[in-house]
């Protein structure tokens, strides 16, 4: 489904954009997503829309089938990227599973602030931005997907999350589709 509206209350959530990341050999190349990325803290910031920016630094507890990697996490590798400039005013929120919504208080943040609707962007498309996606579509948020505003190391989960779970869960659009709606809301 094309990109439609923004309701007046629309966060951005921005997942997992950090330095420990920058470097991981993507299906698109990172700096396109930090650039788009950045244009849409930027557009939202402008609008005095709440900025949500994600850093994991764990997994969820519980045996898988994969192994896991290292415990230890090296140093500086959870600090956010210096090109996302955070503010004062934005929500930040770290993780230690998948999405940013379980165990965290975002899902509370949001809805003291009355957003009814996120847009999504950042690393990774099948695991971090899917799973904040699903539960941001489960708590009751209208979903947005800016697609070149993100990448994953699977190609093969970045397309299957694009073609078959994320128009379920909500839009799709491109970055310029987003900063479009943003735009007719000031004019």
């Amino acid at each position: 489904m094309p990109l439609t509206i923004l309701d007046p209350q629309t966060a951005l959530i921005v997942v997992d954009l950090q330095k420990g990341l920058r470097d991981i050999p993507s299906l698109h190349p990172m700096a396109g997503v930090i650039d788009h990325s950045c244009q849409l803290i930027e557009a939202f910031r402008k609008q005095k829309l709440p900025v949500v920016l994600v850093n994991v630094t764990g997994t969820a507890p519980g045996r898988t089938e994969e192994p896991r990697r290292r415990r230890e996490l090296p140093a500086g590798f959870s600090e956010l990227m210096n090109e996302l400039h955070p503010q004062p005013n934005d929500i930040l929120i770290t993780k230690r599973t998948w999405g940013a919504f379980a165990s965290t208080d975002l899902e509370a943040q949001l809805k003291a602030k009355s957003v009814t609707q996120v847009v999504l962007a950042g690393v990774a498309t099948g695991t971090g931005v899917e799973a904040t996606a699903r539960q941001a579509y489960e708590a009751g948020f209208n979903v947005t997907l800016a697609v070149d505003a993100m990448t994953d190391v699977r190609p093969e989960a970045h397309e299957y999350s694009l073609r078959h779970v994320f128009p379920r869960l909500g839009e799709t659009g491109s970055t310029q589709d987003v900063l479009d709606l943003l735009a007719k809301r000031s004019a």
